[in-house]
């Protein structure tokens, strides 16, 4: 992703953000709130990465103003609880109109569930795993990598794994997301505070 010549944007109040969130509100509280806070919870890494291969060929904020949806429609993202639904529950995820209504998709997160029971019964915990291809924080952000070399190596181990949806792209989106790089701009207002939680984070 190229920064554009502007990348800062200023608000009323002089709170400078990354250009990307614009003006939508709950695209700020997003940016503000979440995208780059280091998280270790099984269910919402789960959930980041179903959302993230929901999220191909869409908008970050489609699948923003879908997520409630998307939770209650998936059983708020437990994989153990997601790994024992089939066919039928294919079908009536597939009726959902609060959802995005992909069946690839869909049957994308049923696979993905069985798979992440697997490598939690295998590595102690998806966080554990997931951690492990925290990449070095680059000291230039003039351009934004779209992947790099350790989410071509999360995407590669998770597809050997079985895993589904989950091409460097998007690998690389839920590493920025879920705070294994702190991808706010210098002069954002959460750069400073994002990498301070980076740093008084225990690492799995």
């Amino acid at each position: 992703m190229t920064i554009p010549s502007s990348p800062l944007r200023v608000d009323a109040h002089g709170t400078a953000r990354c250009w990307w969130c614009g003006e939508d509100p709950e695209y700020i509280a997003y940016h503000d709130l979440e995208w780059g806070r280091p998280v270790s919870d099984d269910i919402r890494l789960f959930e980041k990465l179903c959302l993230e291969g929901f999220q191909a060929g869409l908008s970050w904020l489609t699948i923003l103003r879908k997520r409630e949806n998307f939770r209650q429609a998936f059983a708020s993202f437990d994989f153990r609880v997601l790994a024992k639904m089939g066919d039928s529950d294919v079908k009536r995820l597939l009726a959902d109109a609060g959802i995005v209504r992909h069946r690839g998709k869909i049957e994308a997160t049923l696979n993905n569930a069985r798979k992440a029971v697997e490598l939690v019964d295998e590595a102690g915990s998806l966080a554990r795993f997931v951690w492990q291809f925290e990449p070095p924080q680059r000291s230039s952000q003039h351009e934004l990598p779209a992947v790099t070399p350790e989410s071509k190596a999360l995407s590669k181990e998770l597809k050997r794994r079985g895993w589904r949806f989950v091409g460097p792209t998007t690998a690389y989106a839920f590493m920025q997301s879920m705070g294994l790089v702190n991808d706010h701009l210098p002069g954002c207002a959460s750069h400073q505070a994002v990498e301070d939680a980076r740093c008084r984070f225990v690492r799995p």
